[in-house]
């Protein structure tokens, strides 16, 4: 068993993991915050994106140990210090970005990252980046939609599908 330590959603943290653990797993099963889903265990579905040190990284194929010190944000940390949705999460509801909700917490994940990177992205910009994201649900239009809102670009004149 290793000790780690870290900041997660600005949080000292630590706990006791085998070599093995998953990011994901120290995540849900070890501190509760079960925001981080895990579809595929593969690095296939995005599903379980978190941001280590700013960068968005699958938790489902990043070792616990290798975040040893690092800053953490899941989507728990995503919220406003009141407890109010942040931009992102809110423009997600407003323009019908999710369905079931299963891709969600990696979807505004990989938004985040999108826009620490890209502060106005365009449609095809938030196609391309939003790739390593399975929606099942959706069929991403107002995925894309909410991006935009969130970036703080007009979305009156896109039609709703």
């Amino acid at each position: 068993m290793t000790k780690v330590t870290m900041t997660v959603n600005g949080k000292s943290v630590s706990g006791e993991v085998e070599g093995r653990t998953l990011l994901s797993s120290f995540l849900r099963e070890g501190l509760g915050m079960t925001g981080t889903h895990v579809g595929c265990d593969t690095s296939q579905c995005g599903a379980c994106v978190v941001h280590v040190d700013g960068q968005a990284v699958k938790s489902c194929t990043t070792f616990a140990a290798d975040v040893d010190g690092a800053k953490v944000t899941t989507i728990e940390g995503m919220a406003n210090a009141d407890g109010t949705l942040g931009t992102i999460q809110q423009a997600f509801q407003d323009h019908h970005g999710l369905q079931c909700g299963f891709c969600t917490p990696g979807m505004v994940m990989s938004a985040a990252a999108l826009l620490a990177e890209n502060p106005k992205p365009s449609e095809a910009e938030i196609r391309h980046y939003l790739e390593g994201n399975i929606c099942r649900c959706t069929g991403y239009h107002n995925i894309v939609k909410a991006v935009l809102a969130a970036s703080g670009q007009d979305v009156s004149g896109i039609a709703a599908e």
